[in-house]
């Protein structure tokens, strides 16, 4: 597949700061790829550039084969942009705001109705046409957003951040969505800062600080983690104390009634083991995104 948006040393700075710091990128066609880190890791920045609405400090940047920021204005009716703000008018009804939308991009009321139905049953909006969108709950305002940012048959979405604050229910719905729209050959780039959203990705990069820290399928980057992550249960009498004793510590979490911890080697493992009481009743599981995220941050910092 060909390379839809390609991204190379991109820098943007505020000042002397760097809110992104040499970020490169290729997403192919029809990929949904997500930018996951932290709030300040650059996300917001690097999608606002790649929408053309910001110009960056330096890099090489191409989307549909539009170069920018030289090309920024021509690409935009070819994109669509959610930001991570509700920015939509709350005293226009659902229609009144989707119908505004599509006088901008010179949609015809035939050619809306068209496009209009799929649209309402895939959000389940359908029912709510009449209502304020001042009204509405923040998973449903968030679909109402997503329809006005389609409504004009965009190539690529740019998706910031957008079940931030977003029940579980509806987080779920959302991404549901997002897949429905992949296959239609759509390309999206979504950022977020829940690590748990990186399974629904094909790729993901992780970002922390600006930096791009690593690039994989959800799948790979856990296989390929190299350190061990350890459950005990919180009844096995190990403390706090004694597993910062440990050697080769990389995280330590009380999580409910277990502790979990990430080891850089089987070495710390055995010290583990050593401590507690009940030996049996300490396991190694699967690692997790965050367990990842964290492990790929304390590495970096070596």
């Amino acid at each position: 597949m060909n390379n839809i948006i390609e991204i190379k040393d991109l820098t943007k700075k505020f000042n002397q700061k760097k809110a992104v710091d040499n970020l490169s990128l290729n997403i192919k066609q029809g990929e949904i790829f997500g930018l996951i880190g932290p709030d300040g890791a650059g996300k917001t920045t690097t999608l606002r550039i790649l929408s053309g609405i910001m110009l960056p400090s330096s890099g090489r940047i191409s989307v549909l084969g539009f170069s920018l920021p030289d090309d920024a204005e021509a690409v935009k009716e070819h994109i669509g942009y959610m930001c991570q703000k509700f920015n939509l008018y709350i005293d226009l009804t659902v229609n009144e705001n989707i119908n505004f939308f599509a006088d901008l991009f010179l949609i015809s009321r035939t050619v809306l109705e068209k496009r209009i139905q799929p649209l309402m049953e895939m959000t389940r909006l359908g029912p709510f046409r009449k209502r304020l969108a001042g009204d509405l709950s923040g998973g449903m305002k968030q679909k109402l957003a997503l329809i006005c940012t389609l409504i004009h048959r965009p190539k690529v979405l740019f998706l910031d951040e957008p079940t931030t604050g977003v029940d579980p229910v509806s987080r779920r719905d959302f991404w549901r969505i997002l897949h429905n729209i992949l296959l239609e050959g759509v390309t999206i780039l979504v950022s977020t800062p829940y690590m748990d959203e990186a399974e629904w990705c094909n790729r993901i990069g992780l970002v922390f600080n600006g930096r791009m820290l690593s690039i994989a399928t959800p799948h790979n980057l856990k296989k390929d983690l190299k350190s061990i992550v350890v459950e005990v249960p919180a009844d096995v009498k190990i403390t706090k104390g004694m597993v910062r004793d440990v050697p080769g510590l990389m995280d330590y979490q009380l999580l409910g009634e277990k502790h979990h911890i990430i080891l850089r080697d089987e070495a710390g493992l055995n010290r583990l083991k050593n401590m507690a009481a009940h030996k049996d009743r300490i396991r190694i599981v699967p690692p997790t995104v965050e367990d990842v995220f964290i492990n790929t941050i304390k590495e970096s910092r070596k």
